[in-house]
């Protein structure tokens, strides 16, 4: 079990004050792991500096526009790989049963296929189990990364670590379909309100999601928590 997923999980999560106490052990588990490259763990560093030192209310509106408002950057992994299509529907059940089968049942209103849970989930695995399960989802990662690079944003040295502890590359041909996607362009708000207008896919008698920032700030301190569904199976 590797605590660098729960690490890289707080610095994808929203930044609440409850995440922001959490920055410095979370940026010093990533300095530790020899398994990244001394520039992403470098770059890491940075990004946990500088949510950090910034004003809380800029760095939740960064957080906001780049994840939320922007589509091509959302953080649920479902949604890069089936859009809106009928097949996005079972594969969240799926993961949602896959989730409850090993005793969980989420909360909040986050989607299960959230990028911030699947890392915590993967915290809890054998090193092995967890990359391979990692690389699952490689073209995906590597296709956000490309485009927070395109923006020069911090959080790409998330996205480079996550691409180096994966087992498996980025399918190229997968990953140039995605990258033929348009980038949405955050400041364009009458297209990114047209992109967001479908209405929301229901996956059960309730919205159920992944918990954020007070799961996550127990997970960095705490013993490792019931083991999480294999998210990564599915996407």
């Amino acid at each position: 079990m590797s605590l660098s997923y729960r690490a890289l999980a707080l610095l994808l999560s929203y930044p609440s004050p409850a995440n922001r106490a959490l920055l410095a052990d979370a940026a010093a588990v990533l300095r530790a792991d020899a398994r990244l490259p001394s520039a992403v763990r470098r770059a890491l560093g940075k990004l946990a500096e500088d949510l950090a030192a910034a004003d809380i209310y800029e760095a939740q509106e960064r957080y906001v526009w780049l994840f939320d408002r922007t589509r091509s950057l959302s953080l649920n992994l479902y949604e890069h790989v089936h859009g809106e299509s009928r097949d996005r529907g079972p594969a969240m059940v799926a993961l949602l049963e896959l989730y409850r089968s090993k005793g969980l049942e989420l909360s909040a209103n986050e989607l299960p296929d959230h990028l911030p849970v699947f890392l915590e989930f993967l915290s809890t695995l054998p090193d092995e189990e967890a990359v391979s399960l990692l690389g699952e989802a490689s073209h995906v990662l590597s296709a956000l990364g490309e485009r927070l690079h395109k923006r020069q944003s911090p959080y790409r040295a998330v996205f480079g670590a996550l691409t180096a502890l994966a087992a498996d590359p980025a399918d190229a041909e997968a990953l140039a379909s995605l990258m033929a996607e348009p980038d949405d362009n955050p400041d364009d708000l009458e297209a990114i309100d047209r992109l967001w207008a479908e209405t929301a896919v229901s996956f059960g008698p309730s919205d159920v999601g992944c918990p954020k920032a007070d799961v996550l700030v127990k997970a960095m301190n705490a013993t490792p928590r019931p083991a999480r569904p294999r998210a990564a199976a599915a996407v």
